[in-house]
């Protein structure tokens, strides 16, 4: 059982004051915070072992590049995948998916060819495909949501056929909260002879996730939303597509050996990681992912499905407050976009930060399901494991409180 008092003690930034309140920090869907071992790992790396990888035969450089690759096989441990020749560390989720979309993508894909993706997908799992189609004279279909906010499976089974190259969804919505079917969609993608990507950004923070059991054959995610650092992130993908890729970009720490007309790359898995890379961020990574493991990803789970029982029924018994997606909590993760009717989300967002309750407001670079939804923008609270149910009390309180105060002009 995860004990979140005592959690919230690693993380320095949660012990402040806000607007002359306790911070209640629930933007986790946004960025994570980091628990001090992350930040002491940075620090120490700094401190001790600040130099260029791969390159220097010098002892700050030989333990610069041990602690680099360490990160590397602790991200392979973590998602299961079956060597570090498949694990390639990125600026985040969103370069990770570029890269596929413009290395595979530009390889594989011709005119005609169909790419499937859904309603609910962030922008950075819409817009490389866009680009990617219209480059290519490619289609791209989106596959619909059910009235209930899940995504339609067997609207996936009609548009998923003999055309399809490419299905490209997220494990779980970061608007929505739903987790997808994914284990589903990668088998109907495999039986089409369709490649299957998927967006993690949301779910590898939140749950055990093993790449060879989906068998999916690209898988993406952020270093910042898992209590690791920003700009560090994953592609994982098959040996069998990667040898088949160009690197995307080109220098440095990708070369083999460069002649004046023409140049050879090195093997797995550098040959993708141009120029100096993320050094600090991938090790940051590698103690989140320490810190993580040690909690239980399972436990942390578990834990976050309860605190969504918990104060999902709270929100919904609220008079004139929608919640989108899932209404069952069983079917919600820790994210849940909402809006108080009359009351414009970025008003609620301002009025909530004035009682100490960090929410966010916007599209959430989700603009098509936003529209799908007929609504401009939501407010949405994310969870995750440091938070307590006195968190999500805070939130139900200062929730009523900015519907007092917009009703009656006053709290």
């Amino acid at each position: 059982m995860i004990d979140a008092k005592k959690i919230r003690k690693d993380f320095p930034i949660l012990d402040q004051i806000v607007n002359d309140e306790p911070l209640v920090y629930l933007d986790n869907a946004a960025t994570t915070q980091k628990p001090q071992a992350v930040l002491d790992t940075l620090t120490h790396y700094y401190h001790h072992d600040n130099a260029n990888v791969h390159r220097g035969v010098h002892t700050l450089a030989e333990r610069a590049t041990a602690n680099y690759e360490d990160a590397r096989e602790k991200v392979r441990q973590f998602i299961n995948a079956k060597e570090t020749a498949e694990v390639l560390f990125t600026r985040g989720t969103t370069t990770s998916l570029n890269w596929v979309a413009q290395s595979f993508g530009d390889a594989f894909i011709n005119e005609g060819d169909e790419i499937v993706i859904s309603y609910m997908e962030h922008h950075a799992n819409i817009i490389p495909w866009q680009q990617l189609a219209m480059r290519k004279k490619a289609k791209l279909i989106y596959i619909d949501i059910t009235p209930e906010g899940h995504l339609d499976l067997e609207d996936a089974k009609a548009k998923i056929n003999a055309k399809t190259k490419i299905v490209s969804i997220a494990h779980v919505s970061n608007v929505l909260g739903g987790i997808n079917p994914i284990e589903e969609l990668i088998s109907l993608a495999h039986s089409v002879g369709a490649v299957m990507v998927v967006d993690g950004a949301q779910a590898v923070p939140h749950m055990p996730v093993d790449v060879q059991a989906l068998d999916c054959d690209f898988y993406a995610f952020s270093g910042h939303k898992m209590c690791g650092p920003t700009g560090i992130g994953v592609l994982y993908g098959k040996r069998k597509w990667l040898e088949q890729m160009e690197p995307v970009e080109f220098g440095g720490e990708m070369i083999d050996f460069v002649n004046l007309y023409d140049s050879t790359w090195k093997e797995l898995p550098w040959r993708f990681e141009a120029g100096t890379p993320n050094i600090a961020g991938a090790i940051g990574l590698g103690a989140a992912i320490d810190y993580l493991s040690a909690v239980g990803m399972e436990k942390i789970h578990q834990y976050e499905q309860e605190l969504v029982n918990y104060v999902l029924p709270k929100l919904t018994a609220i008079e004139g407050l929608t919640v989108y997606g899932p209404q069952n909590p069983a079917e919600h993760t820790g994210v849940v976009a909402f809006n108080l009717a009359g009351i414009h989300p970025h008003d609620v967002a301002t009025a909530l930060d004035m009682e100490g309750v960090a929410v966010r407001a916007g599209h959430h670079c989700a603009q098509p399901l936003l529209q799908y939804l007929q609504v401009p923008a939501t407010a949405r609270a994310s969870f995750y494991f440091y938070n307590t149910k006195e968190d999500a009390d805070r939130l139900v309180a200062a929730i009523l409180a900015t519907k007092e105060f917009f009703q009656y002009g006053s709290l």
